[in-house]
C-alpha cells in the first residue's frame, strides 16, 4: 500500500496467524462468514460445493470445477484456502490426493448460512432507547473521534474534550507512526516518516492499520486476541443506526469496547450504558463493503490548476494541516484555502517519506465535483509530471557505506591497490592525481588483507 508501512488487508493478516489461533477463531459463525465473503470468487465456489460433504473430495474432481483458462484463479484460490487452514490435503483410499474442509469452519459456516447455534453476544433484548441516535449523528461522531487521532499526529490544536488517551498515544508510538523527541520524561511525540504516509491513506485503511497495531498489543493487556477478532467480525454484520446490548459481554471485551469507542468505531452515551451503536468505521472494518466507506463525505473539495495552485473548499483544520504537509499555504478564508505546490514544499514531503504517487492520489481522491469530468484530467498532467520530476531529483544519488584509502607514499602503491580493488569489483571511485580511492564496505576486508600482504613482502 505505502512504502515504509507494512500494510495488510484482512486475508493477508489472517494468514500470519498461527494454526491454533485460526482454529479458535473458526469456532464462531461471524468469523467464518466474514472470511468467506472476502475469499476469491472461485474459492467461495469451492467452499459452497464442499459445505455439506463431510469426507474428502479427490483433487481431480475439484480441478474439473474450473475452466482451464482460469488456472491462475484456481491457483490463487487454492493457496488462499490452504494458507487460511480452511482446507487441508489428505490421501483417499487408493492413494488419490484429496481436499477436505476444516471441520470447525465447515460447521460454523453452515450455522451462519442456515441458522442455529448459540445467539451472538450482542443480540440481547433491549428496551427502546429514549436517547436514540440516527446515522447522521453516528457518522459525525465517528469522524470527530477519528480526527482526534489525526489531529494529534499533525500537531494541530484540538479542545481538551476531544483529545486522545495515553493508550492511543502508546499505539501510535508502538506502531512507529510517532516517536519520542528525546529520552527526557517530558519530551514531545513527533510524527515519523511512516506517520506522514499514514496521514495520506484513506480513512478505512488508516483505521484497519491502526486496529492491527492495537491487536498486536492486546495480549500484553491480558485480553484475548481471538475474543477481540471475533467481536470485530460480529460488528461487521450489525446494522448502522441500531443499538445493541452489552449484556453477556466479558470484562475484557468491555475494555476493548471502550477503546473502540475512543477511536470512533462504536458510540456509547456513557461508559456504563447497557447499549452501544456501531458506526460505519466498525461495520466496514471487516466487511470491506465500499458503500460503507466513511470518507465519502470528505471527498470533493480540492481543485488543482496548471499553475500549481491548489484551492481547497473546506473549513476543517485537519484538512488544512494535511495539505500543509506538501503545499505552501497562501491564503486562508472561512471556507476556502489557497495553497501552491512548490519545489521546496514537495521536497519537504518527500523527505518525510511521502511519495509523489501518494500526493497525486490524495488530490485525486478529494477532487471537487466540478473537475471530475474535465477533459484534461482531474489533476493537470503538468502537475503530476512535475511532482514526479521533483521526486526523481532525490534519486540522482544513492548513498552507501564505503572506505577511503589515501596517503599512498608512491604512485606504484596506489596503482597496485587500485587495480586489485577494480579486479575484484569493489572499486567505487579513484583520483590518481591526489592518490586516493574509495572501495565498498563489503570489499574493505579483502582489500585491507591484500595491502597487509603487500607491505609485509615489501618490508
Amino acid at each position: 500500500m505505502t512504502v515504509g508501512i507494512q500494510y495488510r488487508d484482512l486475508i493477508s493478516y489472517l494468514r500470519t496467524l498461527e494454526s491454533a489461533v485460526l482454529n479458535q477463531l473458526y469456532k464462531h459463525p461471524a468469523t467464518c462468514l466474514a472470511i468467506f465473503r472476502r475469499l476469491p470468487p472461485l474459492a467461495r465456489q469451492y467452499v459452497i460445493r464442499l459445505l455439506h460433504i463431510r469426507q474428502a473430495v479427490p483433487q481431480a474432481v475439484i480441478n474439473s470445477w474450473y475452466d482451464p483458462e482460469a488456472a491462475r484463479d484456481h491457483t490463487s484460490s487454492e493457496d488462499a484456502l490452504l494458507s487460511l487452514r480452511l482446507w487441508h490435503e489428505t490421501t483417499l483410499p487408493g492413494g488419490l490426493p484429496g481436499w477436505q474442509l476444516n471441520p470447525t469452519f465447515q460447521e460454523m459456516l453452515r450455522q451462519a448460512l442456515a441458522g442455529g447455534g448459540d445467539p451472538w453476544i450482542v443480540y440481547g433484548e433491549l428496551d427502546k432507547d429514549k436517547h436514540g441516535r440516527d446515522t447522521k449523528f453516528l457518522d459525525q461522531y465517528a469522524q470527530e473521534r477519528w480526527d482526534c487521532v489525526l489531529h494529534y499526529m499533525v500537531g494541530s490544536e484540538v479542545n481538551s474534550e476531544s483529545g486522545i488517551s495515553q493508550d492511543a498515544v502508546r499505539i501510535l508510538l508502538h506502531s512507529g507512526l510517532m516517536k519520542k523527541e528525546d529520552d527526557s520524561p517530558n519530551s514531545k511525540n513527533l510524527i515519523t516518516m511512516e506517520g506522514f504516509q499514514f496521514l495520506l491513506m484513506d480513512t478505512e485503511d488508516q483505521v484497519w492499520y491502526f486496529i492491527l497495531q492495537y491487536l498486536s498489543t492486546v495480549e500484553t493487556r491480558g485480553v484475548s486476541l481471538v475474543d477481540c477478532l471475533q467481536f470485530i467480525f460480529q460488528l461487521s454484520f450489525l446494522t448502522l443506526g441500531k443499538d445493541y446490548s452489552i449484556k453477556g459481554v466479558s470484562e475484557n471485551l468491555l475494555v476493548f469496547l471502550q477503546h473502540l469507542r475512543e477511536f470512533g468505531l462504536v458510540y456509547q452515551r456513557k461508559r456504563k450504558s447497557g447499549r452501544f451503536y456501531p458506526t460505519r468505521l466498525a461495520i466496514g472494518l471487516a466487511s470491506g463493503l465500499k458503500e460503507l466507506q466513511a470518507t465519502k463525505d470528505e471527498q470533493g473539495y480540492i481543485i488543482v490548476e496548471t499553475n500549481y495552485r491548489v484551492y481547497a473548499y473546506t473549513d476543517s483544520p485537519l484538512q488544512v494541516a494535511l495539505l500543509s504537509l506538501f503545499c505552501e499555504l497562501l491564503y486562508r478564508f472561512p471556507n476556502l484555502l489557497v495553497a501552491v505546490l512548490t519545489r521546496e514544499s514537495v521536497r519537504q514531503a518527500l523527505k518525510g517519506g511521502i511519495t509523489s504517487n501518494q500526493i497525486t492520489h490524495f488530490l485525486k481522491s478529494r477532487s471537487h465535483r466540478v473537475v471530475l469530468e474535465r477533459e484534461e484530467g482531474i489533476i493537470p498532467m503538468t502537475v503530476t509530471d512535475q511532482l514526479r520530476l521533483w521526486e526523481l531529483e532525490r534519486d540522482r544519488f544513492k548513498f552507501g557505506e564505503s572506505v577511503l584509502y589515501s596517503q599512498f607514499q608512491t604512485t606504484g602503491d596506489f596503482e597496485m591497490l587500485r587495480n586489485y580493488a577494480r579486479d575484484i569489483g569493489v572499486l567505487k571511485y579513484e583520483n590518481p592525481q591526489k592518490r586516493f580511492l574509495v572501495v565498498s564496505k563489503s570489499g574493505d576486508a579483502e582489500v585491507r588483507q591484500f595491502w597487509k600482504r603487500h607491505k609485509k613482502d615489501y618490508d
